[in-house]
């Protein structure tokens, strides 16, 4: 069985360690975790891992943020992967810094990069892991925001949330969306 596990994120140095790139951030650690290398190709860097009789395609779409659809749409019908068994891991400025949220569907909540995906794919009904980056952002001010560097100690609350993502998207995996929500969700 094949699951894709899309961490959205904006490729280029300029955004690498950006608020707006955990997506990235957890699909690295989820391949650094497997000893896993990304190789750059159609529309995103591809790492291929084994766990557990599991095949995991976890892609970083090369698309930009607020294109994601294309890369996810290529590597679904590539890899013959059903909606159902994709996550995309994506930022949430409605979501409390630090806080993991595993939802089996849902709109875009005004993210960019799920609105695409939401059109591209036509379904809403994918999981995805929202990482919450807080809204500490004067009105008016929220791209510069997302579009941020972490401070020191907001990545000393991140390492030990993006660990916990790769445990969450690990659950699932093995033991399905329902039994990790209630493992995991509001804690």
């Amino acid at each position: 069985m094949k699951f894709l596990l899309a961490g959205l994120g904006n490729i280029g140095d300029e955004y690498a360690n950006t608020r707006h790139n955990i997506g990235f951030i957890v699909a690295d650690a989820i391949a650094g975790e497997a000893e896993a290398t990304f190789k750059s190709e159609r529309y995103a860097s591809v790492a291929k891992i084994r766990y557990r009789g599991k095949i995991l395609v976890v892609i970083k779409p090369a698309t930009y943020m607020n294109l994601s659809g294309k890369a996810l749409r290529y590597w679904m019908e590539k890899e013959n992967i059903p909606a159902e068994r994709m996550v995309v891991i994506t930022d949430d400025i409605a979501l409390p810094q630090g806080s993991l949220r595993l939802r089996k569907k849902g709109g875009d909540g005004g993210h960019n990069g799920l609105e695409n995906i939401i059109l591209t794919l036509g379904t809403e009904a994918f999981p995805r892991l929202r990482v919450g980056i807080g809204n500490e952002f004067a009105k008016g001010y929220q791209s510069d925001y997302v579009l941020g560097k972490w401070t020191r100690q907001e990545e000393e609350l991140m390492v030990p949330k993006v660990k916990t993502a790769v445990e969450i998207v690990k659950s699932l995996v093995v033991r399905g969306i329902d039994q990790t929500m209630t493992d995991y969700n509001n804690k």
